[in-house]
């Protein structure tokens, strides 16, 4: 039996709130084979995860939030801001399930979040995820403004620079 406890969870938070990324995951799968993957991701405000789908192979994802507060948006195959929930521990949404082959990104609202991730495996880091081409890569100057923009932007409207 796994538990995840309270402490487990502040750590891993400790080590998002230090590591560069602003991010630190625990594994509650075995290895990178397992049918089902499912993990705690630490997410501390100010980290970019870049828009991504899974289609190839076909993968749906889930999002449950255990602490903190998150924001989860889909985008358009051209890039178009499509929808923005919030999840959180309090509510009044805790989950969100995207579909197979939906853009997406996540993004911590709060200092101490942690989600919890599901999605079919195995994981294969080549073939994981089709990174958005019109989103900025991870690390790029031009994260912190494309942040803004899904955070803040009007549904229907596109990327900046697009």
């Amino acid at each position: 039996m796994k538990r995840i406890t309270r402490e487990q969870l502040e750590t891993l938070s400790r080590q998002a709130a230090r590591s560069a990324r602003r991010r630190a995951n625990w594994n509650l799968h075995s290895n990178l084979d397992d049918p089902t993957q499912r993990f705690c991701n630490a997410m501390e405000p100010g980290t970019y995860v870049r828009p991504h789908r899974h289609e190839a192979p076909p993968r749906w994802e889930l999002f449950f939030a255990i602490t903190g507060q998150a924001l989860v948006v889909t985008f358009g195959n051209d890039g178009s801001l499509l929808t923005r929930a919030s999840i959180g521990a309090e509510g009044p949404d805790y989950g969100i399930e995207i579909p197979v082959g939906v853009w997406h990104t996540v993004a911590s609202l709060k200092s101490g979040t942690v989600l919890l991730e599901i999605k079919p495996g195995p994981y294969v880091p080549v073939t994981d995820k089709d990174f958005a081409r019109w989103a900025p890569a991870e690390g790029d100057s031009a994260c912190a403004r494309f942040e803004r923009w899904f955070r803040e932007g009007t549904i229907g409207s596109y990327p900046p620079g697009a």
